[in-house]
């Protein structure tokens, strides 16, 4: 299996190679030369398995002889070994056609987990295998810092340093960043919002003396391996529902759109998908694109969703790479554009294959305290923000097909905007009960991208 860039003019890597490198030299995103596939009768069997044997099944075809067979499925195993469910992402019933997917068992409490757990395995038996270090810089709008903290602390391969939005995220996730006391990981505290620590990021990987300097890598959702991680639980819910033989929706609140673009790719690989339903809060540009055609950037408004408060969404990029039948050159022009202008519009042939495959909805923040106080009278579900987003949309989509709704987050991440939309306080579970004693530990930065770099260098061990 060879990768290859969006924007065409990266050499082809293969998976570790593309693991390891993140964010492609010529500012695009890796993705598969070809998507496999799997028979119906593969996806059957699934019913039958664990959500780790499925996860070998599904990604092994994606890897190549990166891992051996035993190697890959040790590495699955130690992944999912804290997940505090026995299904790891258990689906629940919500009405007569709606389920809930719940992702939120991990250790840090939110979906990332399921990716993140897994990359470190895999970037720990890599790189003590090739006898290299790396470091890790991560840009998050909450979750996915805190995933990456847990997942990397302590490996004796990496440095990690996390930027986040200062002042833009909950508390909790703010405390899940800056209370590890691992000297390898890092949390910088950058005065701007999730768009700018994204931009940094990426200024950072075209930095290319810097980059080589430091043998920088990157394990945000440009990362290939962080999309296919979240493959996966696209076939675990949906078998356990009665696919292949029915087909599934699914609604998946994104900001970034990688959660979703994983199902495009799950319907690529041959799982019946009916419609992928993409949720926003009042950040929302991936919604405006469906009904215009036009991605425009229109400034980040804070919300009680701050996992979704972003314009820039990186993953879409690989998805705009097939919608122009994979014309890497158009694709580069296209984001220049965004960058440079702020917006491009699709053309009439990729907008229509854009709405042959997915559907969208907007979800104010009035909305979203409803969906939260209404489930919880009806169905008894505690929601996150954004999973109440989700289910919100989901319902202005349910019809005759089943519908998969992705719950992304604990709500004890979020208490503050639960407690007001419902009026409980959603606990901690015990491993996290004396989170708010523990001490913090981060680096505040302006949006200086030459003064990151510098605390970046002093910081690496």
């Amino acid at each position: 299996m060879k990768y290859v860039s969006t924007r065409g003019e990266a050499p082809e890597l293969t998976f570790e190679q593309a693991m390891l490198t993140g964010l492609a030299r010529d500012g695009g995103l890796y993705v598969p030369e070809v998507f496999p596939t799997l028979t119906h009768k593969q996806i059957e069997s699934f019913s039958a398995k664990s959500y780790e044997e499925v996860a070998f099944e599904v990604m092994k075809p994606f890897i190549g002889d990166t891992f051996s067979d035993e190697e890959f499925k040790i590495i699955i195993k130690s992944a999912y070994a804290g997940f505090s469910h026995s299904a790891k992402c258990p689906v629940v019933q919500l009405a007569e056609n709606h389920f809930l997917l719940e992702l939120f068992h991990g250790p840090t409490l939110a979906f990332k987990d399921v990716a993140m757990q897994l990359i470190g395995q895999m970037f720990q038996v890599s790189l003590k295998r090739r006898g290299e270090r790396v470091t890790i810089v991560g840009a998050t709008s909450g979750d996915t810092g805190s995933a990456a903290m847990d997942a990397f602390k302590g490996l004796d391969s990496v440095d990690l340093f996390i930027m986040y939005p200062h002042g833009r995220v909950s508390e909790v996730q703010r405390r899940q960043m800056t209370t590890p006391t691992e000297a390898n990981v890092h949390a910088l505290a950058v005065d701007g919002d999730f768009d700018t620590c994204q931009a940094l990021l990426k200024d950072m990987f075209n930095d290319f003396n810097f980059r080589d300097e430091v043998k920088l890598a990157g394990v945000n959702s440009i990362n290939w391996a962080r999309v296919l991680a979240q493959v996966v639980y696209y076939f675990t819910s949906a078998v356990s529902i009665g696919a292949p033989k029915r087909k599934v929706s699914f609604t998946v609140p994104t900001g970034n759109f990688g959660d979703i673009f994983a199902g495009y790719v799950a319907k690529k690989m041959g799982l019946p998908i009916d419609r992928l339903v993409i949720a926003t809060n009042h950040n929302d540009i991936l919604h405006r694109t469906l009904e215009t055609g036009e991605h425009t950037k229109s400034g980040v408004t804070p919300s009680i969703s701050p996992s979704m408060d972003i314009q820039v969404s990186s993953n879409f990029e690989r998805l705009v790479f097939d919608l122009y039948d994979r014309q890497g050159l158009m694709v580069a022009q296209l984001f220049d554009e965004l960058k440079s202008d702020g917006s491009f519009k699709l053309s009439e042939n990729a907008l229509d294959r854009l709405g042959n495959e997915f559907d969208s909805g907007r979800c104010s923040e009035d909305e979203t305290s409803s969906a939260i106080k209404a489930y919880l009278e009806k169905t008894g579900e505690v929601l996150c923000p954004h999973s109440a987003i989700g289910v919100k949309v989901a319902d202005e989509h349910l019809n005759n097909t089943a519908m998969i709704t992705l719950a992304t987050a604990h709500p004890a991440k979020f208490p503050d905007a639960v407690k007001k939309a419902c009026g409980i306080h959603p606990s901690l579970p015990p491993q996290m009960a004396d989170l708010f004693e523990r001490d913090e530990r981060m680096t505040r930065v302006s949006c200086d991208l030459a003064a990151i770099e510098e605390i970046i260098r002093k910081g690496i061990k």
